[in-house]
């Protein structure tokens, strides 16, 4: 009796893989149908992420492809947006250049502004950057301060009366010209003096104006006989009176800008107040006073309300 049980399930398996091999030999529509349906979620998956997925996670594979390409393309539409504002902010300056100078190519606006530079250093106003104080400067300290020189150069370059300027204290070997040459395209052909001097025995000290927020004096005027010295220090630990007791100890006169004569300060949430500028800012407002005669408006160009300090005229 067990014997043909164990039979009958014999002639049962081998009925079975028979109809199997048949049905793969002779697949019907609806195999047909089924295989192409798993080739497309293969082809699916391959294509979005290489990932494998089980029979029959039609919809998960779907919602994946979707999402990433949703993702991208937030992607290309912020590449789109970036790339037409910076076309829209090209197109600006070429408009405000070509209001200038309409009929001059580049070169020629470039040998002008060499022609104005090389003047400057026969006959206008000289300024000093005091980079003798570079020694204990952080890495990051140092890369600011290129910067600063980089966008202080820039605004001498746009100037209509620009000034001489002299990087005294300045070493090809030390680590802040290194941070120069890396961050500032074209920096060894900048037109403007370069010295390891210091600035105390380069000019004769009663030429020379350290100018310093500490000073008890204002600058009342830029006087093209003067030379004037602004501290390359950024200092994030905030040392007081560096610059000051430098100036103090060659002899040398000091003043400060005319904040307090002009401006006022305003209340703000960190009841924050400083008359602390960076080399560039004091330099924008320098230039602008020098052409324009005019120290409120050279103070709004270089005083940003987030130093705590407002004009007069805006408060009233």
């Amino acid at each position: 009796m067990d014997w043909k049980l164990e039979g009958s399930a014999q002639k049962t398996e081998s009925q079975v893989l028979q109809e199997l091999e048949i049905t793969l030999d002779d697949p019907g529509e609806d195999g047909i149908s089924e295989s192409f349906q798993l080739l497309q979620i293969d082809v699916g998956c391959e294509r979005w992420g290489q990932e494998t997925l089980p029979t029959g996670s039609v919809a998960w594979c779907s919602k994946n492809v979707q999402r990433k390409q949703r993702h991208w393309e937030k992607i290309v539409a912020a590449k789109k947006s970036k790339r037409k504002q910076e076309k829209e902010r090209r197109k600006a300056n070429h408009v405000e250049n070509s209001g200038i100078y309409p009929q001059h190519s580049k070169r020629f606006l470039r040998s002008l502004i060499k022609e104005r530079l090389l003047e400057a250093k026969h006959s206008g106003p000289r300024l000093c950057i005091d980079l003798s104080m570079t020694n204990h400067m952080s890495k990051k300290e140092l890369s600011r301060l290129a910067g600063q020189i980089r966008r202080l150069y820039g605004s001498n370059k746009k100037a209509d009366r620009p000034f001489w300027i002299c990087l005294t204290g300045f070493t090809t070997d030390s680590p802040l010209y290194e941070e120069c040459l890396r961050m500032n395209d074209g920096f060894s052909s900048y037109l403007l003096d370069r010295t390891e001097e210091d600035c105390f025995s380069l000019f004769p000290l009663e030429t020379l104006v350290y100018l310093t927020p500490d000073s008890e004096h204002a600058l009342e005027n830029v006087d093209l006989n003067k030379v004037y010295i602004l501290g390359g220090l950024v200092d994030e630990s905030i040392q007081k009176k560096v610059t000051f007791q430098k100036a103090q100890e060659h002899s040398v006169k000091t003043a400060r800008l005319p904040i307090q004569e002009y401006m006022v300060k305003c209340q703000n949430g960190k009841n924050y107040h400083s008359e602390i500028l960076t080399i560039n800012q004091v330099f924008d407002i320098l230039s602008t006073y020098f052409e324009t005669q005019n120290w409120p408006e050279a103070l709004k160009k270089g005083v940003s309300s987030r130093k705590g300090y407002v004009l007069q005229n805006s408060v009233e």
